[in-house]
């Protein structure tokens, strides 16, 4: 049985190809090593070459949050989607909660510009709109209180 060249990968060829991906842009850990380890590179030098990544401070969990979440907010999503796929992504909770408190006085702006651009400046009148504006914004991962405030007061069943 041959080995691919891949499978027989030296650590600094591990850490150039892993240089490359965040090069391009940031990563998580998890993400890194998925895509190194889909390319056939070997598990241990994969996870070697991550920690050495890191304790240089090329590769941040942190620093990745931060960015996902800026640009996932700026293309109108909420805060609890946001924190759905940087978990996804592998980001933990503690790097998670900071990035999303700093921008907690952007959610009602963003959540009105998302809500403008949608269905217009003039808030909804009837139930069945108000109803259809909301499940619009939850889906887009807003909180049912920024919903509430965003759309004027509260929902009737």
């Amino acid at each position: 049985m041959q080995r691919t060249a891949k499978a027989e990968a030296t650590a600094a060829q591990v850490q150039r190809a892993a240089l490359a991906l965040l090069a391009r842009r940031e990563h998580s850990a998890q993400e890194l090593r998925g895509k190194l380890i889909g390319k056939g590179y070997p598990a241990e030098l994969v996870v070697s070459a991550l920690e050495h990544l890191d304790a240089q401070g090329l590769l941040s969990d942190a620093r990745f949050a931060e960015v996902f979440a800026r640009s996932r907010a700026n293309k109108g999503y909420g805060s609890v989607r946001i924190a759905q796929e940087l978990r996804q992504r592998g980001v933990a909770d503690a790097q998670i909660a900071p990035v999303l408190t700093e921008a907690k006085e952007n959610w009602r702006a963003q959540i009105t510009q998302v809500r403008n651009k949608r269905f217009g400046e003039a808030l909804p009148q009837s139930n069945a709109d108000r109803a259809k504006q909301a499940r619009f914004l939850l889906q887009r991962g807003f909180t049912s209180e920024q919903v509430r405030a965003v759309l004027g007061g509260k929902l009737d069943p």
